[in-house]
């Protein structure tokens, strides 16, 4: 990706996700929160769901510049956006089990796969 894209990317994260939390703080305190499904209380729910989501798209980001095929990228981000930190869980043990013995932990995050 280009930097652009990334500026315009994680702007559009930050600048969305800040104003959901600042309109859902003035329906409700999140000291308040007691639920799941009624309001006022989904709405805390739901800037949980956008937040949980955005990081898993901040997290795919690294995959996608990781992964230099289409195939592994399109199913990396199935897994995901399915199954959340289980498959980010995997997808970094799966990256440190390629290491080297004697690569340094740097490697893990500035190589490409090839």
């Amino acid at each position: 990706m280009h930097k652009r894209a990334l500026q315009l990317l994680f702007g559009f994260i930050l600048v969305s996700l800040t104003a959901w939390n600042i309109w859902v703080s003035t329906q409700q305190s999140v000291l308040d929160w007691g639920g799941l499904t009624t309001p006022p209380d989904n709405l805390w729910t739901i800037a949980t769901l956008i937040d949980a989501y955005y990081g898993f798209v901040t997290f795919y980001v690294w995959v996608l510049w990781k992964e230099t095929r289409v195939l592994p990228r399109a199913l990396w981000f199935v897994a995901i956006m399915a199954l959340g930190n289980i498959a980010m869980a995997a997808y970094v043990l799966r990256q440190l089990a390629r290491l080297k013995p004697d690569d340094s932990p740097a490697v893990l995050l500035s190589a490409r796969n090839a």
